[in-house]
């Protein structure tokens, strides 16, 4: 991957540690705190970052990790295609004295990791961060994925909307907890099971309502609390569908209540296909009516735009339709 490990002076001075709040931000979390234990860690999402929801606990002493570029940062640590600065975005960032790491690694926490690999311990995390990678980049079979192990149920309780819960999950794994350290915390556990549990009912929920337009698998789980990756779509529709489009979100949420977010759609190439990620470049329908949309061309999201849901999705669909010009890698 070309990544040069950063010696002890070599590394940005940080006291905060602002994360996304998934499996890979907790991660990517976890070996930064593990580097500076004394820094504080704050979960958020890249909506929120975008929107200026968290602008105010961003300074030049802030690090980032696998969220969006935010100028006023002092590190930036990420891998997401859209997340990168521009040309005259680094320079200047740079010039003002900021530090930035953008590698097209499998997730942010392996960027992380490989930089600190040299001056801080984590061999207890090296076992996990196979798994980190490969949920990340669609790197999970469909055979682990049916089988839903311990790792898998934990990246589904990760969560912005249970900032003590994710507090708990960082300071284990900076901590040095090892796989089954922390898959046995009676909190880690208790969770892991409730999402095992919630899986089946997010699988009936996919099975009633996910419809395949072209080759292009759209599940509805909007004005509902039911979230999900791509992952579980894809399983069930097959090699019916090239990628897949999930709605999820309230009519009337908003960014600043967690539990009620606002309307948004996620969209994922199917990577149980042969061949089957690479093909388009998702990230352009994400982008295509929501300027702070973005992510992977294999995974990326974006919020519900005016004047609504079905006109958006009659736009995706159009560009869709028009893949092989409009999408085509």
């Amino acid at each position: 991957m070309g990544i040069v490990p950063l010696g002890v002076n070599e590394v940005p001075m940080y006291r905060r540690i602002v994360a996304d709040s998934d499996m890979d931000g907790l991660f990517g979390a976890a070996v930064l705190k593990a580097f500076r234990p004394d820094a504080s860690v704050m979960f958020t999402h890249a909506a929120a970052l975008r929107a200026g929801l968290v602008d105010d606990v961003i300074g030049r002493d802030t690090v980032l990790v696998d969220l969006p570029f935010h100028p006023a940062c002092g590190w930036f640590v990420d891998h997401h295609l859209t997340n990168r600065p521009n040309t005259d975005e680094a320079t200047l960032f740079e010039t003002e004295g900021g530090t930035q790491h953008w590698e097209a690694t499998p997730s942010a926490a392996r960027l992380a990791y490989e930089l600190l690999a040299e001056i801080t311990d984590m061999d207890h995390l090296a076992p996990m961060m196979p798994v980190v990678d490969a949920l990340d980049s669609g790197g999970i079979t469909k055979d682990e994925f049916l089988a839903d192990g311990p790792l898998l149920q934990l990246s589904r309780t990760c969560t912005s909307r249970d900032p003590e819960y994710m507090m708990h999950l960082v300071n284990l794994l900076a901590n040095g907890a090892s796989f089954e350290v922390l898959l046995a915390d009676p909190v880690v556990k208790a969770r892991c099971q409730q999402a095992a549990a919630e899986r089946a009912a997010a699988q009936r929920h996919v099975e009633e309502n996910t419809t395949v337009h072209d080759r292009l698998a759209v599940c509805r789980m909007d004005e509902t609390s039911l979230r999900s990756n791509g992952y579980l779509v894809t399983a069930w529709v097959g090699d019916a569908a090239d990628a897949c489009c999930i709605v999820h979100g309230y009519a009337d949420g908003h960014l600043e209540t967690p539990d009620r977010p606002p309307l948004g759609a996620s969209f994922y190439a199917n990577s149980f296909l042969p061949n089957g990620q690479g093909r388009y470049d998702l990230s352009r329908m994400a982008t295509s009516l929501d300027p702070t949309g973005g992510g992977h061309a294999n995974a990326c999201g974006c919020r519900i735009q005016p004047p609504g849901l079905e006109a958006n999705m009659e736009h995706w669909l159009s560009m869709w339709t028009d893949r092989e010009s409009v999408l085509k890698l």
